[in-house]
């Protein structure tokens, strides 16, 4: 007899699964049986009111001796109503962007009651996802079965059950045809096409369609300065105002390219939606402890952590030893700077063509120090920061950012500071730049990309082989996909991503004038990180959850920052040429003066450009102002119903 393991031959399993939760192997069977009715129950009785059934049926589970895989999914008619609950925007039949409810179904575009294609396979995750976040603690004092694992009025049963143990993980599933047409169109063919952001957007959610939306804009952003700086570097033109022409571009050129990322931003997550998404109410995140008690806002039982003692955390803990690692950096930066002069006697006492290549050694042991004690100092500051004990989610990710920025644009940039303004050698500072930027391109693409793929490679062969020497007549592909993805590594958000780009733009912005091919280096390796990164989004890590975003967030003002330091890096590099220390011979004075006040005259332009450019085009500022008008309207003629009925 044929054992199938995707039979849907029962109404409780006949539902596509959108969600795979795995949980320890030895959970006792009461747990299990709460876990199911609990999610499975209606809403009105505590419930997710979700489908739930076990990956394997009962004869599959005595075959392969595993039966800790469960698959979650949802009626079209819950997905409804929770796409209403979670506020989705979706496109009405007039062309507007309107927040989705059940009641008006009918007048958005592409709904039919046949159709079960109106909510994308990442939406329906994300109801679902929110629906197991949402399942919270009622009469339970503790998870039958664990004592030792409490619960409270309003603690999230989800989040309890992933902090003890219980649950190993919660992941979506990827839709294997819908993935391979979006590689197809992605990255598998090598083209010089635009990405299909709507598309990634479609089966990535929002947060990861900006971050390749950001990065192709960024690529070709930075085409203008590649072309401009190509002749600087083959024609060498020193005695041409070099410094100043170049680096006057460079400073209107970051103004303007992240103003109007802002507004072609706006555009993209207007046709998404998530323009118009009222922000939901933060929850605690996971790992925040604390004494039970009362939210004075939510009126819920919840952890409670007094402010004073995270700030002491903060400021007698995190702070002195984010200082040390500075420190440390700085050391390391020195006895770097002792091997460069090593090189230097190396090569003048016997220049050859070996001792030639022996200059570029110290650089390139530098730079991969640089990414170790980059990598290194990451885990010590997620460390550091889940200690302080942030009870929000976007605090932990606002502190832990400022955390990592602050280390790695010192040991990143600290040599390059040194070398341009304390032994003042441009030729060095081309040279050291040059190293640094391609090494750590290079040491990225192997370490995020072809390195994790080839393991995983390896992986899905095993499991592919293992699956094939089973001794029972199955189908099993689904069984294959599902263990394959359970063990693909966990995406971890876009942080990585944004960090390599604005470590990339400072590379490009800060000092570029003095080495102008960092520019067309940064568009080579961009081109490839396109479909490096596609690849291990597709192929190397389990698929995320979409997160509903309407901008790259904190990101954003680090970019904008970057560009401020810039505006005074460049005014200086540019008052240390020779052709304008050529103009002030004799009044040094005279000459910083008249440096200060370009910098001060240039970074109120910046200003002026960034209050002049709008964050959003008009037209998406019409639209947005017609509809809160018409939320005002309707608010009135509620306001007026309820009046004349209590009349």
């Amino acid at each position: 007899m044929k054992v199938t393991l995707s039979a849907l031959d029962t109404y409780e399993t006949s539902f596509t699964p959108l969600v795979v939760i795995e949980l320890a192997q030895d959970v006792k069977e009461e747990t299990k049986e709460w876990l199911k009715n609990r999610i499975i129950a209606k809403k009105k009785d505590g419930g997710a009111q979700l489908l739930f059934r076990p990956l394997l049926n009962k004869h599959e589970k005595e075959t392969l001796g595993s039966d800790n895989l469960y698959l979650v999914g949802a009626s079209r008619v819950r997905l409804l109503l929770g796409a209403e609950a979670l506020g989705l925007v979706k496109e009405s039949v007039d062309g507007t962007m309107r927040t989705f409810t059940y009641s008006t179904r009918g007048s958005f575009r592409g709904f039919h009651d046949d159709n079960d294609d109106f909510l994308t396979m990442t939406e329906c995750q994300f109801i679902v996802k929110h629906e197991l976040e949402n399942l919270r603690a009622r009469d339970e004092k503790m998870i039958p079965g664990y004592p030792q694992a409490k619960l409270y009025p309003g603690k999230s049963l989800l989040r309890r059950l992933l902090t003890s143990g219980i649950v190993v993980q919660v992941f979506p599933l990827h839709d294997r045809e819908a993935l391979k047409k979006l590689e197809d169109s992605w990255y598998t063919r090598f083209s010089l096409h635009c990405q299909p952001i709507d598309r990634i957007r479609g089966y990535f959610g929002e947060t990861v369609a900006l971050y390749f939306g950001f990065l192709e804009y960024f690529t070709f952003a930075l085409i203008p300065m590649a072309v401009i700086g190509l002749p600087y570097y083959l024609f060498v033109w020193e005695d041409y105002d070099k410094y100043v022409v170049f680096a006057s571009f460079n400073l209107l050129w970051s103004t303007v390219i992240l103003e109007v990322w802002k507004r072609s931003c706006a555009d993209m997550t207007y046709r998404w939606g998530t323009l118009l998404m009222k922000r939901q109410f933060e929850e605690p995140r996971p790992g925040f402890h604390g004494v039970l008690g009362v939210n004075p806002v939510t009126g819920r039982e919840e952890p409670l952590y007094p402010s004073y003692k995270r700030q002491l955390r903060i400021y007698l803990v995190s702070l002195p030893f984010v200082c040390l690692c500075l420190c440390l950096s700085l050391h390391i930066m020195m006895i770097y700077f002792d091997l460069e002069d090593w090189a230097l006697r190396v090569h003048e006492e016997s220049s050859t063509e070996w001792t030639g290549v022996l200059l570029y050694v110290p650089s390139v042991i530098y730079a991969i120090v640089i990414e170790i004690m980059n990598r290194l100092y990451r885990y010590a500051a997620e460390f550091l920061t889940a200690w302080e004990n942030h009870r929000l989610e976007s605090a932990y990710q606002n502190h832990l950012v400022l955390k990592v920025l602050v280390f790695n644009f010192l040991n990143c940039f600290a040599s390059l500071f040194y070398i341009a303004f304390v032994l003042k050698d441009m030729k060095l500072l081309g040279q050291s730049l040059a190293t640094l930027l391609i090494t750590s391109q290079i040491i990225n693409q192997i370490a995020e990309s072809l390195l994790p793929y080839w393991l995983q490679k390896k992986h899905s062969v095993k499991v592919k082989r293992k699956v094939q020497a089973l001794k029972v007549d199955i189908d099993a592909t689904f069984y294959e996909q599902v263990v394959l993805e359970k063990e693909m590594s966990t995406y971890l958000g876009t942080f990585d991503d944004y960090l390599e780009l604005f470590l990339q733009f400072g590379y490009v912005s800060l000092f570029s004038c003095v080495y102008p091919l960092a520019a067309a280096f940064a568009v080579l390796n961009n081109f490839t990180e396109v479909n490096s990164d596609a690849l291990k989004m597709c192929r190397v890590f389990k698929r995320p959850f979409s997160e509903p975003s309407a901008s790259i967030g904190v990101w954003q003002l680090a970019f904008e920052t970057m560009s401020v330091i810039a505006v005074v890096t460049n005014c200086a590099l540019i008052g240390m040429s020779p052709q304008v220390n050529a103009v002030f011979p004799d009044s040094k004075t005279e000459l910083v003066l008249i440096v200060v006040v370009v910098e001060h005259v240039l970074l109120a332009l910046k200003f002026i450009l960034a209050f002049a450019i709008p964050d959003k085009p008009r037209h998406i500022q019409m639209k947005l102002a017609r509809l809160e008008f018409e939320s005002l309207e309707a608010l009135k003629q509620q306001d007026l119903r309820d009046v004349t009925g209590s009349g």
